[in-house]
Parts: C-alpha cells; sequence; structure tokens
C-alpha cells in the first residue's frame, strides 16, 4: 500500500469524492482522503493523502489557498458562481477605472466577515445549508471572520466598461474563504450586483499547480510503477510547525503516546512536531485539562528509511 501524499490536479466535471473513487480504483488501496472540498466546476490543486498520511489530511485542508477568479459585474446568482439561477440582473451600462477597482480589491483585504452561501456545505442544526437550499428553505446563516493575505488584479485593462463588466483576480486566503463570496462583495463595493464566473485553485499549503497530475498521469504512473517516486512525505504536511528530535530518555514514552510535562515551545505555538531521524513520530499539543502537560494529536506509524540508525 503507497503512502504518502499526491499533488492532485482536480479538473472540471468532477467532486473531489469523485477524484478519490477513481483513485481508490486506479490504485487499489480504500485508504484515501481529499484535503478540501472543490466545487465540479472548479478546477485546481487538490492534494491527496495516502495510506498513513491521511492522519494528516486536516493540516493540509487548514492550510493557505491561492485562486485565481473571475469577477462578473452585472449579475448575481443562486450560488454566487456561474452555475446558479439569476436573482438580481443589472444591464445598465457600466464603467469603472483601474483604480476603482485596485480600491475595492484593498478594502477587501486583511480580516474579513463572510456570510457562507446558501449553497455551500457548512451545517447549520446538523444540516448542510444547501441541503435547506434545495429544499427551498431560508435560514440565518453564521457570519464568520476569514483572512485574505493577498488581493490583486491579474487583469491588465486601464479600464473596464460595458453591461456586464469581468476581469481576473488573484486571491491568497485562510481555511474557509468563499470566493464566490468575495466576488459578491467586490460587486457591492463598486455598487452592482456579480458573481464568480470561474475559479481555477493554483496552490494549496505548500503544493503549487507544477507540482501536481491529472488522473490520467497518476494511472500512466501506476503502469510505470513509479508513483511512490512522485509521491511527497506526510512531513510535507507539518512543515510550519516546531520540530524537536526525540530526547532518548523519551523515546519509549513518545512512541507509546504518552501524557508528558509540556516543552517550552507549547507555550508559544499550537503545536509541536517530534521526530526520529529528521522524520515526524508524532504531534503534540497542550493538554486540554492537565495543566503543565501535553499530549498527542497524531501518532505516525513509520518503518525507518534505509541508512537511518536503529
Amino acid at each position: 500500500m503507497q503512502n504518502g501524499i499526491l499533488p492532485l490536479w482536480k479538473e472540471k466535471g468532477m467532486t473531489s469524492h469523485d477524484c478519490v473513487f477513481k483513485l481508490r480504483k486506479i490504485l487499489k488501496m480504500k485508504r484515501i482522503g481529499h484535503t478540501g472540498t472543490l466545487d465540479p466546476s472548479v478546477e485546481g490543486v487538490l492534494p491527496i493523502c495516502l495510506g498513513e498520511s491521511t492522519k494528516v489530511a486536516e493540516y493540509l485542508t487548514n492550510a493557505g489557498k491561492i485562486y485565481e477568479a473571475e469577477v462578473t459585474i452585472g449579475i448575481s446568482t443562486t450560488t454566487e458562481d456561474a452555475d446558479g439561477e439569476v436573482v438580481e440582473s443589472n444591464d445598465s451600462y457600466k464603467q469603472f477605472s483601474r483604480q476603482d477597482i485596485l480600491t475595492a480589491l484593498t478594502e477587501l483585504t486583511g480580516t474579513i466577515e463572510q456570510t457562507p452561501p446558501m449553497y455551500s456545505a457548512v451545517k447549520v442544526n446538523g444540516k448542510k445549508l444547501y441541503e435547506y437550499a434545495r429544499a427551498g428553505i431560508s435560514i440565518d446563516r453564521p457570519t464568520r471572520q476569514v483572512n485574505i493575505y493577498e488581493l490583486s488584479l491579474l487583469s491588465e485593462e486601464t479600464s473596464f466598461s460595458g453591461e456586464r463588466v469581468s476581469f481576473n483576480i488573484r486571491v491568497s486566503c485562510s481555511k474557509g474563504t468563499y470566493i464566490r463570496t468575495l466576488a459578491v462583495q467586490i460587486g457591492e463595493k463598486l455598487g452592482y450586483p456579480a458573481h464568480m464566473s470561474k475559479l481555477v485553485r493554483t496552490a494549496s499549503g505548500t503544493f503549487k499547480a507544477a507540482n501536481c497530475f491529472t488522473l490520467k498521469q497518476v494511472q500512466d504512473l501506476v503502469d510505470q510503477n513509479s508513483l511512490n517516486d512522485n509521491l511527497y512525505e506526510l512531513d510535507y504536511a507539518l512543515e510550519d510547525m516546531p520540530k524537536f528530535e526525540v530526547p532518548n530518555h523519551l523515546e519509549k514514552a513518545i512512541q507509546n503516546g504518552q501524557v508528558l510535562d509540556a516543552i517550552n515551545a507549547l507555550q508559544s505555538q499550537e503545536r509541536i512536531v517530534f521526530t526520529r531521524f529528521g522524520r515526524a513520530v508524532a504531534v503534540y499539543v497542550n493538554h486540554p485539562s492537565k495543566e503543565g502537560k501535553m499530549k498527542p494529536e497524531k501518532m505516525f506509524n513509520r518503518l525507518p528509511k534505509e541508512g537511518d540508525a536503529e
């Protein structure tokens, strides 16, 4: 069975679950997990965790993302993207300077509030919002804060005009950001209804488009018996966490997942990684009820690599 992270390029027309289903057939294994849902109309970077690496899927899901999107001013839709039914249409002639759009983008950079769209997988009272929407039920949605690290205008025009105005943006953002909602917010800043007309995810955490394989390419790698050479170790999901080589006197205790005295790094860090010969063996966090103690959040069963000391 393969173990590692496979950077997949999700193609249009498929759900993230469809990708996992097809990979289970290609790889002939069940223990596969994706790292964040992409809508069927969206293509882009979707890291896939195989085997033991499924334990770090949540860290990849929580990592920052980069998207390139097309915003269209003049129409809003039920789903806030091009797949929905038209809610509002404004056919007036519109004209924006480049600075008008840049100002709107600047005002939406940083920590902002978003209300998830009704057609989304956010749960309220145990049901996903899209389940309410499909039943024709409108429900109060929780507003939440997200971080827009960078929001730039990719289109090079100096002015934008017409009944429908479209332009391309790049968004670097935190987990939980809805780019289609951001498109609507950009429209609000410009004074018109808007929606997200196209979207591509170009990066997820440390994984970029250039790292990715399509499903067909994955099948080719399997046929050539070279898939393992193109997988990333689970350590890639832990890159931003502080690392500490396991002290000899704590080796057995950490291998057994024991509760231990917290190390100083956990006073300022949410979690830390213990390594053996440079490879992660456990992720530890502060104990929720025992002050001054730490407990394992993840344990990794990893065989020593060739050349590791015993």
